[in-house]
């Protein structure tokens, strides 16, 4: 299953980055073999919309589950509308974070956990 987590860096020893739209990049993990690919999330500086075109970059990208620590209403419903799973709260390394998935220790969130504009310090525009 292919995976995204939210990360500071291009590696599985990354740290996760706890903002789904406005992280470094998207480290895109097959679960089977944990093979990677990275996707720098070029909407990480918009003003507006960020979590919606990363959550289109996702769809595009084929994940079945995004891991990350905190999720918007806008990129929850992106997600969702196109079967991506959200699984909020996450922190560690990217390897931890896939590992804790693997396991069933992390479950798909019912709704977004922060309000819009929360990557920007809950500043709306």
């Amino acid at each position: 299953m292919k995976v995204a987590v939210t990360s500071t860096g291009s590696a599985l020893e990354a740290a996760l980055d706890p903002r789904f739209g406005r992280c470094a990049c998207f480290v895109i993990v097959e679960t089977d073999d944990m093979t990677f690919t990275v996707v720098d999330n070029g909407s990480n500086s918009l003003g507006g919309g960020a979590g919606i075109q990363a959550g289109r970059v996702m769809a595009e990208n084929a994940v079945k589950a995004v891991l990350t620590g905190n999720c918007g209403p806008n990129a929850y419903q992106t997600l969702n509308a196109a079967g991506i799973e959200v699984v909020v709260g996450c922190s560690g390394t990217v390897s931890e974070v896939v590992q804790r998935f693997k396991s069933g220790a992390l479950r798909a969130a019912a709704a977004p956990n922060v309000t819009e504009h929360s990557g920007m310090g809950g500043k709306p525009q």
